[in-house]
């Protein structure tokens, strides 16, 4: 069960950095974000979906 949930976090992870790279962010904003998912994979998705580019939260 614990590898179909890695799994899925990395789809979204991946997700995330595919977004964050088409967002209209500057370079910066957009290398920052994308540590940030890669380095708390499932913390740092949550943070980006309601925060980062072109997030939810405005």
């Amino acid at each position: 069960m614990e590898a179909i949930f890695g799994f899925l976090i990395l789809i979204a992870d991946i997700y995330a950095i595919i977004k964050i790279l088409q967002s209209s962010a500057d370079g910066l904003k957009k290398v920052l974000w994308i540590l940030l998912v890669l380095i708390l994979p499932l913390i740092g998705l949550i943070i980006w979906y309601f925060a980062g580019p072109g997030g939810k939260g405005g």
